[in-house]
């Protein structure tokens, strides 16, 4: 018997199509209802096998789900919060798979109110340039990091299912607070998505854009490869994590002017030294020492 009756996904794309796949693939869910913001797409995700049925009114699907995973862009989950509230079922468990939490979590807050207890926040770390069901993929997130950031009112039964549903996936499981979580992910994710795109942008609206675009090579291609994904999910994680964001925005403006006044002086001494000391903070994350 599988570990889990219904499923229901809201937003079947690649985060949360590639959870209802992995569920599905393991034997782990008997069902899963999906919920989306267009019919094409619904139709898309049940052709490809993501979904078993498209849900129509969340009054009839939400009451009798174990889980319900809100994997939708998080300035869209304040309203789905809202949309569900009232139809939580006694063992009904609501998780999201938002880049932020801070916001995420006020929203859930201020939707479930008394029963807050059963939103267990997560952040799995598997992100991808493409979305839509089409880029849901079972294997997603094996060997990959999600994120879990208990709350106070969770407890070990609700905190334990969810992060089984993730384990269920093929994922390594880690537990952050939501403050901690949006600090980390500001400085390693956030910041560098943001530097992506504003170097592609920079180039992308001179008047001999193309020049330089023909030249860039490989080196190019590896930084700026995340400006390629969402703008509309990426613009809204940016301004839920806008405060953390600013501050490792300034941080990084800082070692900018560092750079600037060492090369502005022909100071090669201490371009060397940055360059050494991130050489191999770079090396020993990717285990290459």
């Amino acid at each position: 018997m599988a570990e889990f009756g219904k499923i229901v996904v809201f937003g079947t794309g690649l985060i949360g199509g590639s959870f209802a796949l992995a569920l599905k693939e393991a034997g782990a869910v008997e069902e899963v209802v999906g919920f989306g913001r267009t019919p094409s797409t619904l139709r898309i995700a049940q052709e490809l096998g993501v979904i078993d049925r498209a849900g129509i009114n969340p009054a009839h699907e939400i009451n009798d789900a174990d889980i319900v995973l809100v994997a939708t862009p998080v300035a869209q989950m304040p309203e789905i919060f809202e949309r569900i509230a009232p139809y939580l079922g006694p063992t009904t468990i609501v998780t999201d798979g938002g880049s932020t939490k801070g916001d995420v979590v006020g929203a859930a807050r201020a939707a479930f109110k008394g029963h807050i207890g059963k939103f267990v926040p997560a952040h799995p770390i598997a992100g991808a340039e493409n979305s839509g069901p089409g880029a849901a993929r079972g294997d997603l997130y094996r060997g990959k990091k999600v994120v879990v950031t208990p709350l106070p009112e969770n407890n070990d039964e609700r905190l334990d299912r969810i992060k089984r549903a993730w384990s269920l996936c093929g994922a390594d499981i880690y537990e952050l607070t939501p403050e901690m979580h949006d600090r980390v992910f500001a400085a390693v994710s956030h910041l560098p998505h943001l530097l992506s795109y504003a170097l592609v942008h920079d180039l992308a609206v001179r008047e001999n854009a193309d020049l330089f675009f023909t030249f860039a090579a490989s080196g190019f291609r590896d930084f700026t490869r995340i400006a390629a994904s969402h703008p509309e999910m990426w613009r809204d994680i940016c301004l839920a994590n806008r405060e953390a964001l600013l501050d490792e925005l300034d941080s990084y403006r800082a070692q900018l002017d560092d750079l600037r006044v060492a090369l502005a002086g022909g100071d090669g001494e201490r371009l060397e030294e940055i360059f050494d000391i991130a050489r191999q903070a770079r090396r020993r994350w990717a285990g290459e020492n």
